[in-house]
């Protein structure tokens, strides 16, 4: 069978001179295709990707086909939005194939999808689609020395991602979709003041239970979607008398609840007249930018910039990163995961020669009393990484910072290593002071019985080896331990005599001396010369 690739004989030209070889062809750049098919609305991009990684929109299409009209109330897709849904999704394929794309991602909820148009749809989960988000603002946003608060709001839900100098902290999904908080709270049109209570009463009781109390106060939100992206037209319009580009359009507190209170006042077939709203989105605009107001309220943010790229955007970066991966960092192998651990605490601004010096002294301790306890050998790396990350949480603030430390591994990418011990190194890491382990900890409570064992004693470990170096001084040269029934001896080694740290180190011990059943001393010696 003939090569696809077979190349055609040249003739040799008259007189016998070799003919010009034919330069070689370098094929086409790859061009890819992303829909985020919504509650509300359905997003097309179609994006011709380059050499450094990056790409070139070609073409974006969308269509509000409001997907969950009905939904929230009857809990179930109507067939009439389906039927608009599926059609749309089969007119954007059209599209993207008219472009010659090599592959097309649709993330969304429906399976019937596939069966009608012969797109394979992708179920992604709410924290999925928050790291899209992230994916999107962090590649274009830079996110370092400041508190960021990412929030994508679309018709079912509102993802919000907290990142500190663009390491996230907190990741949440809350119920404040613009479709869903219009079906539930407005009742009335204009919202009478009974109705318009109960809608901010319900943001700001979801934002309680599923954040709780946020962790800073957010310099900057950066928001995408049609909420955000139609109060950046409407801001546009009314400053500057046109709309330019949403993209990165930066809109004031001040400027967004005075846009909020104008449309909670306005009648609907008035609010469709406004200039720079989308008459098709007037109904739900006074629920979109009401979530807006109250999680900048909550947060502590004065300004919104407003980013237009999306999730769709994330899902692009996605597929080149699988197209090419040379184009993004390179991916640690597993036996290399500990540089991966270094590498996130200089990005978390960490102190790396106490860090180290804690890291190292917790080792020894752990080597030497694996096995009259019979410590799992994995339990080494997991201290190890702990005691590197132990201070991370510094970078929100100092008086947290163990908490802090937590959620900033939870969120990590620590490659090489699986979710599992990634939640055991944060629990160790989270318990390295303060208050012990306790079941009524959310977090602690998630672990199995050996595994809450395992953390308390690595902890124990974590709080000794970093109170001997209490001072940050590194006068530590090296740690000894003797284990006799119901005692531990640690004999460490010093050039001067370390009593702060050997202080320090006996006054964290409790957690240690518990979680082994044993009484720690402390002795210190000079270096044989």
């Amino acid at each position: 069978m003939a090569s696809a690739t077979a190349q055609t004989s040249v003739p040799a030209a008259t007189g016998g001179a070799a003919a010009t070889p034919a330069r070689a062809v370098a094929p086409p750049p790859p061009r890819l295709a992303a829909v985020d098919i919504g509650t509300n609305s359905m997003r097309l991009v179609i994006a011709e990707v380059q050499p450094d990684g990056s790409y070139r929109v070609l073409d974006q299409d969308r269509e509000m086909t409001r997907l969950g009209r009905g939904l929230y109330a009857s809990g179930r897709i109507g067939d009439g939005p389906m039927e608009q849904s599926l059609q749309t999704l089969g007119r954007m394929k059209a599209i993207a194939e008219g472009f010659g794309v090599s592959e097309l991602r649709a993330i969304a909820t429906s399976r019937e999808a596939w069966r009608r148009c012969r797109v394979r749809i992708e179920i992604v989960p709410a924290e999925e689609e928050a790291r899209l988000a992230f994916r999107s603002v962090s590649r274009h946003y830079d996110l370092n020395d400041r508190l960021t608060a990412i929030v994508d709001i679309g018709g079912g839900s509102a993802e919000v991602i907290l990142a500190a100098g663009g390491v996230i902290e907190q990741v949440a999904s809350l119920p404040l979709g613009a479709v869903r908080l219009s079906e539930r709270y407005c009742k009335s049109d204009p919202l009478r003041r009974k109705h318009w209570k109960a809608l901010r009463r319900g943001i700001d009781d979801a934002i309680d239970e599923k954040m709780g109390k946020p962790p800073f106060a957010a310099e900057v939100m950066i928001g995408s979607g049609g909420t955000f992206t139609n109060l950046a037209e409407m801001a546009q319009l009314e400053r500057d008398g046109k709309v330019v580009h949403a993209r990165d359009y930066a809109i004031s507190r001040a400027e967004v609840v005075r846009f909020l209170d104008r449309l909670r006042e306005t009648p609907l077939e008035a609010r469709r007249q406004i200039a720079g709203l989308n008459p098709r989105r007037a109904d739900i605009m006074v629920a979109g930018v009401a979530a807006i107001a109250r999680l900048m309220r909550r947060l502590g943010t004065q300004r919104v910039l407003v980013n237009d790229r999306g999730i769709r955007d994330g899902v692009l970066l996605s597929m080149i990163d699988d197209l090419y991966p040379t184009a993004s960092p390179p991916r640690a192998p597993v036996a290399d995961r500990m540089e991966v651990v270094r590498r996130f605490a200089r990005k978390c601004h960490s102190n790396e020669r106490h860090c180290e010096q804690v890291a190292t002294l917790a080792a020894s301790i752990f080597d030497a009393l694996k096995d009259a306890y019979a410590l799992p050998a994995s339990g080494r790396d997991i201290l190890q990484a702990a005691a590197l990350l132990h201070d991370i949480g510094y970078l929100i603030n100092h008086e947290k910072h163990h908490k802090h430390a937590y959620h900033l591994i939870m969120h990590g990418d620590l490659r090489g290593f699986s979710s599992r011990e990634i939640e055991l190194i944060a629990n160790v890491a989270r318990y390295h002071r303060r208050a012990p382990p306790k079941k009524t900890h959310a977090n602690f409570a998630r672990l199995d019985r050996g595994e809450r064992r395992l953390v308390r004693r690595l902890s124990g470990v974590l709080r000794v080896a970093d109170g001997l170096d209490r001072a940050h001084g590194q006068v530590l040269q090296g740690v000894r331990c003797r284990v006799g029934d119901g005692w531990v001896r640690m004999l460490v080694r010093a050039t001067r005599d370390p009593a702060i740290e050997l202080e320090d180190a006996k006054r964290k011990a409790t957690l240690f001396e518990r979680a082994f059943h044993a009484e720690l001393t402390l002795t210190w010696s000079r270096p044989r010369k």
